[in-house]
């Protein structure tokens, strides 16, 4: 990543303009690699990600850029809140070797640049007092295309290192601090700051890796900002096998191209009624185009998949599943375990349909990179706690999964985990069928683990509480009734049964005890599947690769269990808990720190 590379300035682009910022970066195309720490051979790492497309530099899918008197935040805004784009949405668009819909295109692109799938400015409300305002992915996409000097001041670039977003600042209000604490609070910076500082503060930090990796994402963020419309590749080619073409160099007369002139005619203009005609005619004029290839069913899905955030609201179910299963696992309360199973089934259905629909979206079984991963080992988790305690008639399985979903997913969808957006896999990953069995396998043992862990956790919750306490009595009494504390729940919901600690512990021992076995088969296999799969990609059984040796380490932990079980006649269930935990945190590593620090083979992973 260079920062000295020759650039088309806003000034060379349009020389009345009073500014330098960097024009559009109409002739740089900056690649977005999500390649981790790891140095691993050719076929192993995903195909770089290429968020600006490769069409002519002079790309206008709408005609030419606003040149107008600007427009301010609050006219902005009200054009934003008439304008009906969603006859553009499930558009089918060429971008970053797949074929997605203008949607998923313009969230990938808005959170690749302020860093949320939603950009906000700020507009004085009644009372002149400025306010977030949020908007349509979509539109901004569109709006970058059109109008991208009303963005130049805008807070639109997120800069996530604080040291380096104080840097920017410094230089953009040298002489303001309350505007400086104004926009450090926004965690963004304008284009026009990145423009003019991005060289001075590289050369400032040149020797600190996280200024250089931060000005890096910086710059990337403001050439897909100001690449935005050679992104409208959405005209399909007569055949499977050519590359689809931009609006742009369609003919003027073309019924495509003629829409979308119409539409940028009207947005200039800030006619609404226009641009929702506009839209209109060109969502129906595209599929028309070559239809043999155009894609049908999958756009709509696709769409589905975006709006319904489903994995967003199943961990909020998991949530309340989880507290209300607690409750139940404690009181007895029938109308807590029908409520929290009822829940639980909602939560793994969203689960599933969130999976399921990226799985056909993808074309292939979707567990290829960390976020997918997770989502799948969590599910696996979640159903074989849902299973076992319907088996077992103990709401404490259905709280375990119910925990688990929901720390797996909100860690996923919540923390920036690499792989959330549908893309392309390594290539070694199509060496053989084996991989799903053997990648499947020791997720569904990763979910396993996670289960126990939990359970484990209140294992060890209640020990330590009951014997801080000194309780001594062996039924739990609230308001004068006596209740179910083992929660293992009967036919009718639990009647009122002698139920004291030690029945709880035991119930608690008996849960960890079975899901921890159940991961230790199921990761054993894993391993050997895994050593099956290598020996038909890489030409060995066997290498001690980071990923490999601490997968074997994750389960000899599991072994030391079962025999710490057989060799230990007192406080067994105590010494599980805690080799549980211990297992947890080694999985973890496993799981990601040999990914993110250590080199080997398994980059894609």
């Amino acid at each position: 990543m260079t920062l000295t590379a020759k650039r088309c300035t806003f000034r060379s682009w349009c020389p009345t303009m009073p500014i330098s910022l960097l024009a559009l970066l109409c002739m740089w195309v900056l690649p977005v690699s999500n390649a981790g720490a790891q140095g691993a051979p050719a076929g192993n790492e995903h195909p770089d990600s290429q968020m600006v497309g490769e069409a002519p530099a002079d790309a206008r899918p709408f005609g030419p850029f606003r040149m107008e008197t600007p427009v301010d935040a609050a006219e902005k805004h009200a054009f934003a809140t008439t304008v009906d784009l969603s006859p553009l949405r499930d558009i089918a668009v060429l971008h970053n070797g797949r074929v997605k819909i203008l949607d998923t295109l313009a969230r990938e692109s808005v959170k690749t640049m302020a860093g949320t799938s939603r950009y906000f400015d700020l507009v004085p409300d009644a009372d002149g007092k400025l306010a977030k305002a949020k908007y349509d992915p979509l539109f901004t996409i569109v709006d970058l295309s059109i109008d991208p000097m009303y963005y130049a001041d805008k807070p639109l670039i997120y800069v996530d290192f604080l040291p380096l977003r104080e840097a920017y600042l410094e230089r953009a209000f040298p002489d303001d601090a309350i505007e400086r604490q104004k926009w450090k609070k926004l965690t963004r910076v304008s284009p026009m700051a990145v423009d003019r500082f991005s060289t001075e503060i590289y050369d400032r930090f040149a020797n600190d890796e996280s200024y250089r990796r931060g000005v890096g994402r910086t710059e990337q963020a403001l050439a897909l900002a100001f690449g935005a419309e050679r992104n409208f590749l959405v005209v399909p080619p007569n055949s499977r096998d050519q590359a689809w073409h931009h609006i742009a160099t369609m003919p003027d007369d073309a019924p495509a191209r003629v829409a979308a002139l119409r539409l940028g005619e009207a947005w200039r203009a800030m006619d609404a009624d226009g641009v929702n005609a506009a839209a209109q005619d060109l969502a129906a004029a595209l599929p028309l185009i070559n239809p043999d290839i155009y894609p049908e069913s999958r756009r709509s899905l696709e769409l589905m998949y975006n709006q319904a955030n489903a994995f967003e609201w199943g961990y909020w179910m998991y949530f309340v599943s989880l507290v209300m299963l607690i409750l139940a696992f404690g009181t007895g309360r029938k109308w807590l375990i029908i409520g929290g199973v009822a829940l639980l089934l909602i939560a793994i259905g969203l689960h599933t349909f969130g999976f399921v629909t990226r799985c056909i979206i993808a074309e292939r079984f979707a567990i290829q990179n960390q976020f997918e991963s997770m989502t799948g080992l969590s599910l696996f988790a979640a159903c074989v706690g849902l299973v076992v305690m319907l088996l077992k008639r103990q709401w404490l399985f259905g709280a375990a999964a119910a925990g688990t979903g929901f720390l797996v997913l909100i860690m996923a969808t919540q923390t920036g985990i690499p792989g959330e957006s549908i893309g392309r896999e390594a290539a070694i990953l199509n060496t053989s069928v084996l991989l799903k069995y053997h990648v499947t396998t020791v997720l569904t043992s990763y979910g396993l683990i996670t289960l126990g862990f939990i359970c484990s956790l209140f294992y060890l919750g209640t020990h330590y509480a009951h014997k801080m306490m000194g309780a001594q009595a062996d039924v739990v009494v609230m308001a004068g009734e006596a209740v179910v504390a083992g929660g293992t729940g009967g036919a009718d919901g639990g009647s009122p049964v002698n139920t004291g600690p030690q029945r709880v512990l035991r119930d608690l021992d008996r849960a960890q005890m079975t899901v921890l076995q159940l991961a230790f088969w199921t990761l054993g296999v894993g391993i050997l599947l895994g050593a099956w799969w290598a020996d038909h990609s890489w030409g060995r059984w066997w290498a001690f690769d980071p990923k490999e040796t601490w997968a074997l380490v994750t389960w000899i932990v599991y072994l030391i269990v079962i025999h710490v079980r057989v060799a230990t006649g007192t406080n067994r269930g105590l010494k599980t808990a805690w080799l549980s935990v211990i297992g947890f945190f080694v999985m973890l590593w496993t799981y990601f720190g040999v990914n993110l620090l250590l080199p080997g083979l398994h980059a894609y992973a």
